[in-house]
């Protein structure tokens, strides 16, 4: 096997009915990849979907002897990868074929640490809603605390970079959460604002769910150390963002 550009991160949980056209998805990009799949105990057929996968020599599977969450399992797959920049990608997602060469070619332009594209949402059987959801070209600290605009399975992050980090707080926006401390200390992200990531829309889940999702993020920013009156002023921007965004 070639030497590794990118080392796609997948946790999966009960999806059988999406991971396989994840998986698909990932294994038709162009660059030089391995795929870390990291399935966190499910107690469906994830398990024979993700197995009929395995000759492909680039995949990477772990198997959790018990439910450890999401963000512990995304630190797994931090841990084992050994690619130059690590790309998230949730099992209920997908992505189109040259969105890691692109990509990489984006973040080498410039020595990039963190950057994510736009997205196109889907609903639950995989069809466009028709919206379509940008990024800006540069996210400062302070922009991402006004709303998290770094979509995870949209991330490219450098690989050094992140290791440096874990998830944390799965009952919070673990990713949101990574995504500020990487940008307090590296000042910035970077936007393509191209849909290249396909967004499943599911009911229920901590995104799904609007007012739960909200509720998060308050909490997300009393974890980092705001004070009520910080945390108060910038949740007022990512209810306004939100409103925008889904209008």
């Amino acid at each position: 096997m070639k030497d590794v550009v990118v080392s796609v991160v997948m946790p999966a949980y009960n999806c059988e009915k999406y991971i396989g056209e994840a998986i698909q998805s990932v294994l038709a990009q162009s660059v030089p990849l391995e795929l870390i799949i990291i399935e966190d105990s499910s107690g469906d057929g994830t398990g024979d979907v993700i197995r009929s996968f395995l000759p492909d020599e680039r995949i990477i599977y772990i198997c959790n002897e018990m439910n450890a969450g999401v963000a512990a399992s995304r630190n797994k797959g931090m841990e084992l990868a050994r690619g130059k920049y690590i790309a998230f990608l949730d099992s209920d997602d997908y992505w189109t074929p040259d969105k890691l060469e692109r990509q990489v070619a984006f973040m080498e332009d410039g020595a990039k640490v963190l950057s994510s594209t736009g997205r196109e949402l889907i609903d639950e059987m995989g069809v466009s809603t028709g919206k379509i959801i940008g990024i800006p070209e540069v996210i400062e600290y302070k922009d991402l605390l006004k709303g998290n605009v770094l979509n995870t399975s949209g991330v490219m992050i450098l690989a050094s970079v992140a290791k440096k980090y874990k998830m944390t707080q799965d009952h919070l926006h673990e990713d949101y959460i990574m995504w500020l401390s990487v940008l307090k200390e590296h000042r910035r992200a970077y936007g393509m604002n191209e849909p290249m990531l396909k967004y499943r829309v599911m009911q229920g889940t901590k995104s799904g769910n609007k007012l739960k999702s909200a509720k998060m993020t308050f909490g997300v920013y009393r974890h980092i150390g705001l004070n009520l009156f910080q945390a108060c002023y910038y949740f007022c921007h990512y209810a306004m963002n939100g409103i925008r965004k889904y209008k």
